[in-house]
């Protein structure tokens, strides 16, 4: 069969089961969205802004669990797509980038929208590929998918010449793929697994580090079924949030920077730590050099290069967490630690993390709690980056799996409207609320007239305390209370809620957050929830940068009641 290779481009599309495109025309993909209307199975989304599309395929991907496909046309529209495609490689999500180039015989002669987006996303991506002809396509794409899909997932860039788009060529589609460079390894090493069950047999006080891996492996009843064989206490990682139940009583919390204080307190009293699925960052272990200086850590990971990159592992398993988890499960004791959960159990008592400080205004940590009960906890939650993402994860409880879709590795403001578009188009019935700070927002909040054109009803509750906010933060606590370039005014929000043609909805008052928030869940189509909540809030606990996670900060105002003043 003879087809040119936009036809191919769309056929290859098709078998590999997408339905879903996230993109943006111009002049070097034109035949690509030329030929695109003669495949209607395939449903595009116009978005406002290149970047919204990389993130909108990142909520897909994480939410579906396959493979999200963003497209963009050279030059700036593929550069405006670097930022999303870091963000998904960064977090391990399945996506296939595909830019138009300048034709072949222009390239490298600094052609009208010429950019060398291959050189510029050979860093953040896991693979990319500069294709040169038609008849290169269909393997091509075969392979993309194959790798961003198995392994750890990640993205994989696709660039095309217009020419090559237009050219014909025979096409077939290879399957299976087989690239004997890239061979990831899914089963543990039998004798690794065997000298990590001693270890946790042998634990007096263990604790799991429960990381994205599990929610990307589908690794749910294996690390429950773990949790309780051993009584071991889960605690999460910002992306582990919702591989675990919330309000399980083994739960004890997210752990790091803006984690439960006495998660971070207990890892400094654990002997053994088995991290699942984690990659051991900065944010969540504070300062390396002192992190569980008691513990013998295990670590299970499907990318080996995790391993001893930042801590010493005494029993590393590189493997797929659902399958390694299957390995150790049989070897694994039942056991109780009445000492241990009673030791942790006294930590929440002296430590207390939780509370909402009663002020008489509204404050930002009731949006969350709110949110989780007008949604019995069932809702996927979008969040932006900053303070309202720390409390969107310390104050919701995330029952259900796989229900927290945030930016983790890059910290990108704005990620929130454009993945929780993404996250309902995955799962329609879903009920699905981007949440963001009132600096991200304005960031992407054109994609709006996306939810609307697209018939697309996220709800949206932006959290506006008037500042960048927690950079506003750290400038009081670390930098002398000098406030520099933190100040942010917006819109009015149900105005320009109104100016989209979606509900709009405003208030300043504790007492009818819950009421708001079903208005908006009972309005057809998208709806907007401004809340106007007090303006210097910090969020607490907090490790300093650079500290230990023994040097946790706990809410001055607590540590007084505390203390009896």
């Amino acid at each position: 069969m003879r087809l040119s290779g936009a036809q191919i481009v769309m056929e290859c599309l098709v078998r590999e089961g997408v339905t879903t495109i996230f993109g943006y025309p111009g002049g070097a993909v034109l035949p690509l969205y030329h030929v695109m209307p003669d495949y209607p199975q395939l449903r595009h989304i116009l978005v406002r802004h290149e970047q919204c599309a990389a993130h909108m395929a990142d909520g897909y991907a994480r939410v579906k669990g396959d493979v999200g496909v963003c497209i963009g046309t050279s030059g700036p529209g593929a550069t405006n797509l670097v930022t999303g495609l870091c963000n998904a490689q960064m977090d391990s999500v399945p996506m296939i980038a595909i830019t138009g180039q300048v034709a072949r015989h222009f390239i490298g002669r600094d052609a009208f929208q010429e950019c060398d987006i291959t050189g510029v996303t050979l860093p953040i991506v896991k693979h990319n590929y500069l294709v040169r002809s038609a008849a290169d396509l269909a393997l091509t794409f075969a392979e993309a998918f194959y790798l961003a899909r198995s392994g750890r997932p990640g993205v994989v860039h696709i660039d095309i010449p217009k020419d090559v788009q237009l050219e014909l060529a025979e096409f077939s589609y290879p399957v299976p793929v087989s690239l004997p460079w890239y061979e990831p390894k899914l089963e543990g090493d039998p004798q690794a697994v065997k000298r990590a069950a001693k270890l946790i047999n042998e634990a007096k006080r263990p604790v799991i580090i429960a990381g994205h891996g599990v929610i990307l492996s589908r690794a749910y009843e294996e690390l429950r079924e773990l949790a309780e064989k051993a009584q071991i206490p889960v605690v999460n990682t910002l992306l582990g949030i919702s591989s675990f139940p919330g309000t399980h009583p083994l739960f004890m919390g997210m752990m790091g920077m803006h984690g439960m204080a006495w998660v971070n307190f207990a890892m400094g009293e654990a002997d053994v730590i088995i991290g699942i699925g984690n990659r051991w960052d900065d944010r969540a272990l504070g300062r390396f050099v002192d992190f569980a200086p008691q513990a013998k850590l295990v670590h299970i990971d499907i990318d080996p290069a995790e391993t001893d990159k930042n801590v010493k592992i005494a029993v590393p398993i590189t493997g797929d967490a659902k399958r390694v988890l299957r390995q150790l499960l049989p070897q694994i004791a039942v056991q109780q630690h009445p000492e241990w959960l009673a030791r942790l159990e006294q930590l929440k008592r002296e430590h207390p993390s939780l509370e909402i400080p009663n002020t008489g205004r509204l404050m930002p940590q009731h949006v969350a709690r709110a949110l989780y009960e007008v949604t019995n906890g069932e809702a996927y939650i979008a969040t932006g980056v900053g303070q309202h993402q720390m409390w969107q994860a310390q104050f919701f409880w995330y029952d259900h799996p796989n229900r927290l879709i945030t930016s983790g590795g890059l910290g990108t403001m704005g990620f929130a409207l454009p993945a929780a578009m993404g996250a309902k188009l995955a799962e329609p019935d879903a009920m699905v609320w981007a949440v963001e700070g009132d600096g991200g927002f304005q960031m992407t909040l054109q994609e709006l007239a996306t939810c609307v054109q697209e018939n697309i009803p996220v709800k949206v509750a932006v959290v506006d305390n008037g500042y960048l906010g927690m950079v506003r933060q750290w400038q009081e606590l670390f930098h002398d209370n000098r406030y520099s370039q933190v100040r942010m005014i917006g819109p009015d929000y149900v105005k320009l809620a109104e100016a989209y043609g979606i509900a709009g909805f405003r208030t300043d008052r504790a007492d009818e957050v819950e009421d708001l928030l079903r208005a908006a869940m009972k309005a057809d189509g998208p709806a907007l929830v401004h809340f106007l909540v007090e303006a210097e809030e910090n969020c607490y606990p907090m490790v300093p940068p650079g500290a230990s996670l023994a040097e946790t900060i706990k809410d001055p105002r607590f540590e007084r009641s505390l203390a009896g003043v």
